[in-house]
């Protein structure tokens, strides 16, 4: 038997749990930081330290495309963490790649998965969902590497957006620790 598989999904030792202790080796620091919501932490993801590693990059991209739903039509990287993570996750799929502004461009009606580096509140997926869908695109789906279990996948149901982390901060805890 392969003893993978005898190990439960999102659990620190499955193969995953390699790439989640790499990603908070790589990203994760400590002191006193100011969040996008205004919320105050006493850790933060530098999402730069795993996206400007070309490798790390290349893995988290390979990851992730194990969560987009089969019916999407392209990806939308959020200004501008979410930009190389659906530009890499648009060569590892195939799907085309379109970037979300501050201001909203149209993308027609496409059937867009958004692509977020790190995610606490989701304020800002919920507000480039907002804008996609007022230029006419279908979003039902949001991915992101990242889920800092404070709100975000609530907020983004309330528009009727489901968030797909590759990894949540317990996860990252918890493989940092292995």
């Amino acid at each position: 038997m392969d003893p993978s598989r005898s190990v439960p999904p999102g659990d620190p030792r499955a193969p995953a749990g390699d790439l989640a202790r790499r990603v908070h080796q790589a990203s994760h620091l400590t002191g006193s930081f100011v969040l996008r919501s205004g919320a105050t932490s006493s850790e933060y993801f530098d999402k730069y330290r795993f996206e400007s590693d070309p490798r790390l990059l290349r893995e988290l991209a390979e990851a992730m495309a194990g969560l987009l739903p089969g019916e999407a039509d392209g990806l939308a990287g959020l200004e501008l963490g979410g930009v190389p993570l659906a530009t890499v996750l648009s060569q590892v799929t195939g799907l085309p790649a379109g970037f979300v502004r501050k201001q909203a461009k149209p993308y027609g009606t496409r059937r867009l998965v958004v692509v977020e580096d790190v995610v606490t509140s989701g304020g800002a997926v919920v507000d480039s969902c907002r804008a996609l869908r007022s230029e006419g695109a279908e979003v039902a789906v949001a991915v992101c590497v990242i889920d800092r279990e404070a709100g975000g996948p609530a907020n983004l149901a309330e528009i009727g957006v489901e968030l797909r982390p590759l990894f949540t901060m317990t996860l990252l805890k918890a493989a940092a620790s292995h």
